[in-house]
């Protein structure tokens, strides 16, 4: 069993920048698949982010990419989201997930693993 807790939210203004990270306790999350994916009010969760477990690979929605970055630190069972020139758009709870393995899936369907969320705010 993985447990994921994802911090770093709030408010913040357009055009700012916020860190999301997300600690891994259970196991070491070094094989593993890390995903960022979001939902706001009234819309169904989407994906925004992904990273292989070696941090060689990653993907991003259309909306997102150029503005942010994901990354990930295996020493301290972590994975971060950057989150650059935000825009209120990007408001949403956003959530980690895992899945273990080589693939870096797209879908949530194919993620084991879920933290509880954590709310962004981006104000005009």
């Amino acid at each position: 069993q993985v447990q994921l807790v994802e911090s770093g939210g709030g408010l913040v203004q357009a055009g700012g920048s916020l860190r999301l990270s997300c600690a891994a306790s259970g196991r070491t999350i070094r094989s593993y698949t890390m995903g960022w994916f979001r939902q706001a009010p009234g819309k169904e969760r989407e994906f925004v982010a992904a990273i292989s477990w070696s941090g060689g690979m990653t993907y991003y929605a259309d909306s997102v990419k150029g503005r942010f970055t994901i990354s990930r630190d295996n020493t301290k069972n972590t994975v971060y989201l950057q989150m650059n020139s935000p825009k209120p758009e990007d408001t949403a709870v956003y959530y980690c997930a895992a899945t273990r393995g080589v693939r870096v899936p797209l879908g949530q369907q194919e993620y084991d693993y879920w933290g509880q969320g954590t709310q962004v705010t981006v104000s005009s």
